[in-house]
């Protein structure tokens, strides 16, 4: 208990630390991203979220104040990996391909087949490929994938905590509080961007332990929880798949940004958005709620997937595009 809350800490200030650092080494580098308003944000806040919560969970296992446990090493490991491969499509131009692929290889060196069985096991993999890549995608907006992150990683700590997964509930707290010390540089308007090796990594790791937390659950009852604590990249995903063709935007903050929100505005209604359903997934997870309680997460999920589809942008946007673009 004392462990985890220094741990914690330790990752925060960690984090905030190395992520002001890492700033200035992305800007000298060039690595940047162009965001909403075209200004340009270096990536390398990713890599102070990678290398904080690495070290801490390190130290914590190898002093033995805190044992990851069997199979949490080598989900680090491999998140460690993917993060890798996210900090070169950061640096270079990677095919997204190439970005599935290797997420899809980790991926299947951590599921724990023993108990989903090779079928359940393959559907897990896939799972982990496309949580990870919808939460690559949250990156597009300041704050956003941060502000989910910390909020879905609490969640499946909690369930990983029910388990008495120790080791697993204190490397997602870790990670929660690594998060936490980024989003102090990444809140609107961002000065650092998670880039895709953070993105890569903080969405492989999370839905990893979702997984190995709901292992020996039916596959039914597993898939409902699972999609409950990752709803929002959920709507994320099929957002950006249903307007892939289109003229428009399919970004969940984008849509809202066209509707007259704030950015601020919309870091607080997508992370609440993604509060209720990690709440609903963590309580039928300790069976305190029916599984037919994520039939309304599914729902409401799909009801702001259509909304934004249907939605035009306010008069005072269009004001705006109209002296933007002459």
């Amino acid at each position: 208990m004392l462990y985890g809350i220094a741990a914690a800490t330790t990752a925060l200030l960690l984090a905030t630390v190395l992520t002001a650092l890492l700033r200035t080494a992305a800007l000298r580098l060039g690595v940047v991203d162009r965001r909403w308003q075209h200004r340009k944000v270096p990536l390398f806040g990713g890599v102070a979220v990678v290398l904080a919560t690495c070290l801490v969970a390190v130290v914590g296992d190898r002093t033995g104040v805190a044992p990851l446990g069997s199979g949490v090493g080598e989900l680090l490991v491999a998140g460690a990996v993917v993060a890798g491969l996210g900090l070169f499509a950061d640096v270079r131009r990677v095919k997204a391909r190439a970005l599935v692929a290797g997420t899809a290889v980790a991926a299947a060196c951590v599921v724990p087949y023993g108990e989903t069985g090779v079928a359940g096991g393959l559907l897990a993999v896939c799972w982990i490929v496309l949580v990870t890549v919808g939460f690559r995608a949250l990156d597009h907006a300041d704050g956003l994938a941060g502000a989910v992150g910390v909020v879905t990683a609490f969640g499946v700590g909690a369930c990983a905590a029910v388990e008495v997964m120790d080791g697993l509930a204190v490397l997602l707290s870790v990670l929660a509080a690594a998060l936490t010390g980024f989003l102090m540089h990444n809140w609107p308007p961002a000065r650092v961007g998670l880039g895709s090796c953070g993105s890569l990594f903080a969405g492989f790791v999370l839905a990893s332990a979702a997984v190995v937390t709901r292992a020996g659950y039916g596959l039914g009852s597993s898939a409902a929880v699972l999609f409950a604590l990752t709803a929002l990249i959920a709507a994320e995903v099929l957002l950006v798949a249903l307007t892939r063709r289109g003229t428009g935007t399919g970004h969940l903050a984008h849509r809202l940004r066209r509707l007259g929100l704030t950015p601020q505005g919309v870091i607080v209604v997508l992370g609440a958005g993604a509060f209720c359903g990690v709440l609903v997934g963590v309580l039928v997870h300790v069976g305190w709620l029916a599984e037919s309680g994520v039939l309304w997460v599914v729902a409401g999920a799909l009801i702001v997937v259509l909304a934004l589809l249907r939605a035009k942008p306010s008069a005072q946007v269009r004001a705006q595009l109209r002296v933007r673009n002459g």
